[in-house]
């Protein structure tokens, strides 16, 4: 009995820590800072402080992600290119196709809770992101003065 109530309690944890793909794609516009990638299961590649992050917006199903550099007080400076991005719940699952003039691939949402994001690509190649908060805005420099 103890073993049968473990594996609903387990099933159950589980359920309740995996969005489903509709709340995902609510919570995937933003400014996203990456943390690493899980390259495979013993490598893991660790990003500190990165110059870029990535802006995502993505409205009815169509958007894009953008690189852009944060400016130091606040603002962003943002590169001259953007990906294409199309969002499709399939199989239960967010599925992000992305395009650009050179290239076309697709990523997997894996978790989207609004503080972070977590997506698969074809070649298993997993990213983690956080939520990007910049370092000092300009109301910070205001305070200062």
């Amino acid at each position: 009995m103890k073993r049968i109530l473990t594996i609903i309690s387990i099933v159950a944890f589980i359920s309740c820590g995996k969005n489903d793909p509709a709340t995902q794609l609510e919570n995937i516009n933003g400014y996203w800072e990456i943390k690493k990638v899980e390259l495979e299961k013993d490598s893991v590649m660790e990003y500190g402080l990165s110059q870029y992050i990535d802006y995502i917006e993505i409205a009815d199903s169509t958007g894009f992600r953008k690189k852009l550099q944060p400016k130091f007080g606040g603002g962003y400076i943002a590169t001259n290119d953007a990906e294409k991005v199309t969002a499709r719940i399939e199989d239960n699952k967010l599925i992000l196709y992305y395009s650009t003039p050179f290239d076309n691939w697709k990523e997997e949402v894996l978790k989207a809770n609004g503080e972070e994001l977590v997506v698969i690509n074809s070649d298993d190649k997993i990213y983690y992101y956080q939520k990007y908060t910049p370092l000092l805005t300009e109301n910070d420099e205001k305070e200062k003065e």
